[in-house]
């Protein structure tokens, strides 16, 4: 049975530098930290041949964020923000918070660039903004109504 998302994962030349940006700037807080070198098991799971690689997971609430850095192979890195939301593949993970117009200054100040200030949509209910962290993967701010966080939260009559 499916029980839901445990993690996104990230795989980043600069294990370091995500560490810091997720633990410093979000509040993510290490809960393991590890690594690898010359598992045939592991190199199976990933499709890789002699893989090696750093790994922490980190969490904050009810979401973990898995990041690697990868000595062998050596990942490609695309050009920060040349990956756009419309692309295949992983597009983005959110973080909701509380109050986004401290969040969106907080984080501005601290060097996030963002693609715009945090609009209402719709109906007011729910305000969002995407931007980057130091590799270029999209992070969304959203910041939900109670009244519709709470409907999201809770099974009300098997609504789907």
């Amino acid at each position: 049975m499916i029980r839901g998302i445990h993690h996104v994962a990230v795989s980043t030349g600069d294990l370091d530098r995500l560490v810091a940006f997720y633990t410093n700037l979000f509040g993510f807080e290490i809960v393991m930290q590890t690594g690898w070198d010359d598992q045939p098991a592991i190199d199976e799971i990933v499709g890789l041949e002699r893989s090696s690689a750093r790994q922490v997971m980190l969490s904050a609430g009810n979401a973990f964020i898995e990041l690697f850095e990868y000595a062998t192979p050596q990942g490609r890195q695309p050009a920060p923000g040349d990956r756009t939301a419309a692309d295949h593949g992983y597009t983005h993970f959110c973080i909701d918070v509380t109050d986004i117009d401290a969040e969106y200054a907080r984080l501005s100040a601290a060097g996030m660039e963002f693609h715009c200030p945090p609009p209402t949509l719709g109906d007011g209910r729910v305000r969002a903004t995407y931007g980057r962290d130091p590799d270029g993967n999209i992070i969304e701010l959203q910041e939900v109504d109670p009244i519709i966080s709470w409907a999201l939260d809770h099974d009300t009559e098997g609504a789907t």
